[in-house]
């Protein structure tokens, strides 16, 4: 995007939050007109450093940093800025909590804080208060933030990054359906035909954070297979898992080649260069079509649509989204400044702005943020808006903790699905091996 669009679609993003804001009034509930104010005091000299993942959205960032230039100006305190690959945060996170040393805080995902919660600072009274002034936590979020077994906060949810069914439309029409199936069954029907007409799908299988991580959950998921059961014993080799994977390879077989190498950042590639016509992915792709200065990707954007997860033989929908939280560190030596800068992020008259900017590529952990007019702007955006209230964690039945945390960071569900797409291991053997290093981590 040149600098000319970004200003112009900034310019065009603060008009509408502008308008959301004062054209029809807040966007929360009456409990913000009753909600205490909450402010921090920050340390003398205070000096912040945050690490967060690098957007896929340019209006995210530039929004952000707009944010983070407002809460210097405001407060005197100089915030650095440090961007990483998305793969690249949590083993960042993991080593500045092991040495005591490092960023102030770090913008994390799903239930990493887990991995240390005694490395973060207590959060709870910003929680309590950004819950009672926005109409409430969604209760995924609540479970991801508060150490298991207490209501003590350890992060605070920043947002979730939406996963959906991204597709060509004239393709899938081309290939004989007008819509996505809304089962299992028939989704891979779809996907067949349209490898079949020359426009397939593809879906990550490497060491993809948010995209593989996401839809190899829901498609284990879906068929009734879990991690592990309520009690927390490792509970994958099942026959709900070899049928789940049994269905992965089916799959797999309509799969553009390469996707088991495939990051976040691929799919997104893979798409825009016309190599697929279906994927799982957040709204990058469709903004990304939308600003691109090459006119045939461009004109792409109108036959993108975007579709819930199909429901499998389990009959519900069982869909995993990518939470991203705020960390705050104890080894911060300035944890008063650091906590007054997550809540300044969180107020509306910064995160609703910066909703706008990013195209809803990050829906609300708070139930006040769903009136946000971003959601309805545009139609294609609206199925992106209900991440909190639709998805599941990833702990499934069992609960959050290291091992949930461990088993994730450990692409554990990930390699399984991989290597049983791929023929490099039959569907039990993946199972089995899923299975042994669960097992690593959950010792209940």
């Amino acid at each position: 995007m040149t600098d000319k669009n970004r200003r112009q679609f900034l310019e065009s993003s603060a008009g509408v939050a502008a308008a959301a804001t004062l054209g029809t009034g807040a966007l929360w509930t009456p409990l913000a007109a009753q909600a205490q104010s909450l402010a921090y005091k920050p340390e003398k000299g205070a000096k912040l450093r945050v690490l967060r993942w690098k957007r896929f959205v340019q209006g995210d960032e530039d929004a952000f940093m707009a944010n983070i230039k407002k809460f210097s100006d405001k407060t005197g305190i100089e915030v650095r800025v440090d961007n990483e690959g998305w793969e690249d945060v949590r083993p960042k996170a993991a080593v500045a909590a092991n040495i005591g040393s490092g960023p102030d805080i770090i913008i994390g995902w799903f239930d990493d804080p887990h991995q240390y919660p005694d490395k973060l600072i207590d959060m709870t009274d910003l929680a309590d208060y950004l819950g009672k002034k926005y109409g409430g936590w969604y209760d995924v979020c609540k479970k991801y933030a508060q150490r298991t077994g207490t209501n003590k906060w350890i992060s605070i949810p920043w947002g979730i990054v939406g996963n959906a069914i991204v597709y060509r439309e004239s393709h899938i029409k081309a290939a004989g359906f007008d819509a996505i199936p809304k089962d299992t069954a028939g989704f891979l029907k779809l996907c067949q035909a349209m490898k079949a007409k020359g426009t397939p799908a593809g879906f990550a299988l490497g060491k993809a954070v948010g995209d593989g991580n996401n839809w190899v959950h829901w498609l284990l998921w879906s068929h009734g297979g879990k991690l592990v059961d309520k009690a927390g014993n490792v509970a994958i080799n099942s026959p709900e898992t070899i049928a789940a994977l049994e269905y992965a390879k089916q799959l797999y077989d309509t799969f553009v080649p390469g996707t088991l190498s495939w990051q976040d950042p691929n799919n997104n590639k893979a798409f825009l260069d016309g190599q697929i016509s279906l994927t799982a992915n957040g709204i990058s792709v469709y903004y990304a079509a939308k600003n691109s200065q090459d006119p045939k990707v461009k004109e792409m954007a109108a036959d993108i649509q975007h579709a819930r997860f199909p429901i499998g033989p389990v009959g519900k929908p069982t869909e995993l989204m990518q939470i991203t939280q705020f960390m705050t560190f104890k080894h911060s030596k300035y944890p008063q400044a650091a906590k007054e800068l997550v809540r300044f992020l969180m107020e509306e008259e910064q995160y609703a702005p910066w909703m706008q900017a990013a195209i809803g590529y990050v829906s609300q952990p708070l139930r006040a943020y769903e009136k946000n007019p971003i959601w309805t702007v545009d139609p294609k955006h609206t199925v992106y808006r209900d991440g909190g209230s639709i998805m599941l964690d990833h702990g499934h039945e069992g609960p959050l903790g290291y091992a949930s945390a461990a088993a994730m960071a450990d692409y554990i569900v990930l390699d399984m699905v991989a290597e049983a797409s791929s023929g490099s291991k039959t569907p039990k053997e993946a199972a089995e091996r899923a299975e042994a290093r669960a097992k690593r981590y959950y010792k209940v």
